[in-house]
């Protein structure tokens, strides 16, 4: 079994930091692990293969934080990972910001046959943030690449980018443009946009937690944010089994999305 890395995200004072988000980067800059804390600050990511990684701590309102980790054979505690509050919220500067897919997710859920949750993700995708002064006019554009759907099971996965799902051959692309930002707190927005998906375009709307801009070990200027939503199958033309529609289909109508996206500052 590989080893597991360890941490707790603390505050001045060693109070936990709630919401933080780890990220665990091999030398080539690949992502290899990626969680959130616990509500005491501790998270742990495992199956990491011994070798040298960087980890990246990034949580709303706190200076984003990078360490290496040199992972041995019976893994690596990294004790407690401080960070320091920025005070006055931070906005990343206006300008185009490019989504950095490897520091980044997009993570879908279902439920199967009305108990236990499928769990998947979209592996390739790209987009921009063009950030505007005032932010709430910033557009975000995610162009996600449909045949790249992946639960984990070939059969399902081939199932899924048919026609009879995604129709990937036909409508290769999923794609995201948003249409302005709402605040609803110091740190949390929502990003109301349009999503298009087998060629069918529908109003969403995104709960956005925004994690802090900072430098990162590169060189370069980071930003991060945190997004859900749901989406529905029947939205969408998606209605293969069509049980689904009255709830006792062997998969869920409704899809929980989940985002964790970096952007870098082009």
């Amino acid at each position: 079994m590989n080893p597991t890395v360890t941490v707790r995200v603390v505050a001045p004072g060693g109070w936990p930091v709630e919401h933080a988000v780890l990220t665990l980067t091999d030398g080539a800059g690949h992502q290899v692990g990626r969680t959130t804390v616990d509500s005491a600050g501790r998270a742990a990511i495992p199956q990491i293969p011994p070798g040298i990684y960087t980890l990246i701590v990034a949580a709303p309102g706190h200076q984003p934080v990078a360490r290496s980790a040199v992972v041995g054979a019976g893994g690596l505690d990294l004790g407690e990972v401080e960070l320091t509050a920025t005070g006055e919220r931070q906005l990343p500067d206006p300008g185009v910001w490019d989504i950095d897919p490897v520091h980044s997710a997009v993570r879908i859920r279902a439920r199967h046959i009305g108990l236990a949750s499928v769990h998947g993700r979209i592996a390739e995708f790209s987009g921009s943030v063009v950030v505007t002064d005032p932010v709430e006019n910033s557009v975000v554009e995610v162009t996600m690449q449909a045949g790249s759907v992946d639960t984990g099971n070939n059969d399902r996965d081939t199932h899924l980018r048919s026609k009879d799902f995604l129709h990937a051959e036909a409508f290769p692309e999923i794609i995201f443009r948003s249409k302005g930002l709402r605040p609803l707190s110091d740190d949390r927005w929502s990003m109301g946009g349009e999503i298009t998906i087998r060629g069918v375009t529908r109003q969403i709307a995104l709960d956005t937690t925004y994690l802090g801009v900072g430098p990162d070990p590169w060189g370069g200027v980071r930003a991060a944010f945190h997004a859900v939503t749901e989406l529905k199958r029947e939205d969408f033309a998606i209605d293969w089994n069509q049980a689904v529609r009255v709830g006792i289909g062997v998969v869920g109508g409704i899809l929980q999305v989940e985002l964790d996206i970096e952007i870098v500052r082009r």
